[in-house]
């Protein structure tokens, strides 16, 4: 399956929205997701934007053929990336927190809700750039598709919030973050996690398969228990905290935490989105929490995951780690030392 971003104008008559899902379901095409992005035209007409699943065997072309013949206008076909999936109102929610706790970072919350980019000041021009003012800053943003003046407005509402909150000093800077390239060109960031990333992880947690919140969590339920994220990212219980976010900052893609044992252990527990895995992220955020642990004088690592599943095995020898595994009941304990991680490395 690939994923689509299509925009339509929809007629505002009764039934129109079930024919769309008619016509796109008949391709077979899967929409999951769908929300107003532009303002009502003279004709009553509203840009719809989509992001439909499409199979390998079918062209993303036979899909907008599709949706013509329902004389319906498509006016706009382009890749969408898994991590847009989150639910708008969310994301939204989660970028004003963010900005709320580091009004610094406005302009890349922005870019993160316009699916853009920042582009320099200096920059040459392209047919789909704008201008917004944050403060006395101008924030040029890029993408490869118009802005509506709906999406602008919400921007602008993003940027009133951090010009009220006086643009303070960033509460990361840029030497607690590490840069990654991953295996597929994507850039991710590691940087130490904060109370303040509560809705991004709970973000994470909900986008996630239940196999890899089984997985990861032991439980599949797409909510986490209440106290539980906040005691984890406030650093309780001997709890060390690291997420890996999106180039932009605007989604957590990716955890990892280490819990203080007796006698020098540490436990680990690793989760990556199912968009973002395959690329290298899950190695990186082991080798990152081999680095805290050896800081912190620990000298083993523990994780767990169900009897049978060898992906963790996996995970801790491409980190450079040598784990040993037994069962205990139903689940598959692993563990490797960490003098010999620090030789390997």
């Amino acid at each position: 399956m690939t994923l689509w971003r299509v925009h339509v104008e929809l007629e505002d008559r009764p039934g129109r929205l079930g024919e769309l899902a008619t016509v796109v379901g008949a391709a077979g095409c899967d929409i999951v997701a769908l929300h107003v992005v532009g303002e009502p035209a003279d004709d009553g007409a509203i840009t719809d934007e989509l992001l439909v699943k499409v199979p390998d065997r079918i062209e993303a072309g036979e899909l907008v053929e599709a949706i013509g013949s329902a004389g319906i206008p498509c006016t706009l076909l382009v890749r969408a990336d898994a991590a847009e999936l989150s639910d708008p109102a969310t994301t939204a929610l989660a970028l004003a927190r963010m900005v709320a706790a580091d009004p610094g970072s406005a302009p890349r919350a922005v870019a993160t809700m316009l699916r853009a980019r920042l582009v320099a000041p200096d920059a040459p021009a392209h047919p789909h750039t704008h201008t917004l003012r944050v403060g006395t800053q101008q924030v040029r943003l890029g993408r490869a598709w118009p802005f509506t003046a709906t999406e602008l407005s919400r921007a602008a509402a993003l940027l009133e919030l951090a010009s009220q909150l006086g643009l303070a000093t960033p509460v990361h800077t840029p030497s607690d973050d590490r840069i990654l390239l991953l295996l597929d060109g994507t850039e991710a960031v590691l940087r130490a996690a904060s109370p303040e990333d509560s809705l991004l992880v709970a973000a994470l947690h909900a986008r996630c398969s239940p196999e890899t919140r089984l997985a990861r969590f032991g439980d599949p339920s797409p909510r986490l228990a209440p106290g539980l994220l906040q005691a984890v990212l406030a650093g309780e219980n001997g709890v060390t905290a690291v997420v890996a976010t999106s180039a932009d900052g605007g989604s957590v893609v990716g955890l990892a935490t280490l819990q203080d044992r007796c006698g020098g252990e540490v436990t680990l527990t690793v989760v990556v989105e199912d968009g973002w895995q395959g690329r290298g992220l899950g190695t990186s955020l082991v080798r990152r929490a081999v680095d805290l642990a050896l800081t912190d004088g620990a000298d083993t690592i523990a994780a767990s995951t169900a009897s049978g599943d060898m992906r963790l095995t996996r995970l801790l020898r491409r980190a450079g780690l040598r784990p040993t595994a037994r069962l205990e009941g139903d689940a598959l304990v692993v563990s490797a030392p960490l003098v010999a991680a620090a030789v390997a490395g």
